[in-house]
């Protein structure tokens, strides 16, 4: 496995998830707009559609399933590792001094689950009856649970000439990201074939940046979304990346609204097969304006790109990346139905190979769509998956596909 991929709709291999844990029965009514989440879940069912969907990518595609958490588990059996991990989850609490103490106290596997699910006071009392905690009253979190943990797409993406590892927005989601590099730079399966473009050594507060916002366009072209996620400056860097690195001629900087629905590119489209985007209509026609990077040249290691502000529309972009491009909206564009099925990410379906995607049941007006046109459509439940506000695409980080 190279961990490169050069389409979003070649044929899946091997995919990247996360099975919802106890982070999620950490969220109440009080703490989930702090947690950066819309709603509080039902665990046991949202694990019954999470189950349903990673089988039904087993069953269609034969593809490999890598589950987050196993991953993790292998890293952290190097208890340097697990020290530094554990370390700076405890910064944000002034706790770090505990870390030790905590690897002494709990199993490989329970430090895997405080790292992803966080750890409460009352929690750590329990193994430390004489815990010094300071002001912290016994619900306080030593350690902040990720709810959103479940969302893989968000904490890196692969692009045809290497690996961009995100540098989270929000901070209470960055270390969904330090996770994330941390298993790829050091599990055996995937250490050796990681080319990292972003962030820049040297950089110790890299601009952000998020996988939701990066999208492969063709062979030759990727496009990264400038959102409410994603900064300019963290572009300007991931696109000299890639454009000194040679397998990408052109990235383009596409600008959104910072608006909760416009959050990331992937909200705005989505390829399904090489002439075939699926489309958000108000997103679209929403985007502000689009750059194009390319290369200017390379004088040892210095790499010099510049930058054009195209005076043309988004979808003419599109379709001259893209020969022959056919245009889905969502609900096919019936606005009574729309905005209700992008509510609940209609545009942002999962391709497991050329027209063959995963979507949510609950849209059946994009799901027919797709269907008139010669798409196939794989169903999940999504009754509590959906109420993270992300769809099938945001759960999974392709890590493999058959190149095209």
């Amino acid at each position: 496995m190279n961990l490169r991929i050069n389409s979003e709709f070649g044929t899946l291999k091997a995919v990247l998830m996360h099975r919802p844990g106890k982070e999620i029965d950490r969220l109440t009514p009080y703490n989930k707009d702090y947690l950066l989440f819309e709603d509080v879940p039902y665990l046991e069912a949202l694990q019954q559609e999470h189950d349903a969907f990673s089988n039904l990518i087993k069953d269609t595609t034969g593809a490999t399933v890598y589950q987050l958490r196993e991953l993790l588990i292998r890293v952290l059996y190097d208890q340097s590792i697990l020290l530094r991990l554990m370390q700076d989850s405890l910064k944000r609490s002034g706790l770090s001094q505990l870390a030790e103490e905590i690897l002494q106290r709990f199993s490989t596997a329970e430090c895997a689950t405080i790292l992803t699910a966080g750890l409460k006071i009352h929690e750590l009392k329990r193994k430390i009856p004489n815990l010094e905690s300071g002001e912290l009253m016994d619900s306080a979190f030593a350690i902040a649970p990720c709810p959103n943990l479940y969302f893989q797409r968000d904490p890196m993406a692969l692009t045809p000439g290497g690996i961009i590892f995100s540098s989270m927005k929000m901070e209470g989601r960055q270390r969904e990201a330090n996770l994330l590099r941390t298993i790829f730079e050091n599990h055996p399966d995937f250490k050796d074939h990681v080319n990292t473009l972003y962030p820049v050594n040297g950089h110790d507060n890299p601009p952000s940046i998020e996988g939701g916002d990066v999208i492969i366009l063709s062979h030759e072209a990727v496009a990264i979304g400038n959102s409410e996620r994603t900064d300019e400056k963290a572009i300007y860097h991931a696109a000299k990346a890639l454009l000194g690195e040679g397998t990408v001629k052109r990235v383009y900087e596409v600008h959104l609204p910072k608006k909760r629905q416009y959050m990331h590119l992937d909200t705005v489209f989505t390829l399904l097969d090489e002439n075939l985007v699926g489309t958000y209509p108000d997103a679209m026609n929403a985007v502000l304006q689009t750059s194009l990077y390319t290369l200017k040249d390379v004088q040892g290691d210095r790499v010099n790109i510049k930058r054009e502000v195209l005076k043309e529309s988004l979808l003419t972009i599109l379709r001259r990346e893209i020969p022959h491009l056919e245009v889905l909206a969502t609900a096919d564009g019936n606005p009574d139905y729309s905005m209700r099925e992008q509510w609940f990410d209609g545009a942002n379906v999962f391709a497991v190979g050329p027209r063959r995607v995963i979507s949510y049941n609950r849209n059946i007006h994009t799901n027919r769509a797709l269907r008139n046109m010669g798409v196939e459509v794989l169903e999940i439940p999504s009754s509590e998956l959906s109420r993270g506000l992300g769809g099938p695409r945001c759960m999974t980080m392709p890590l493999s596909r058959s190149r095209v």
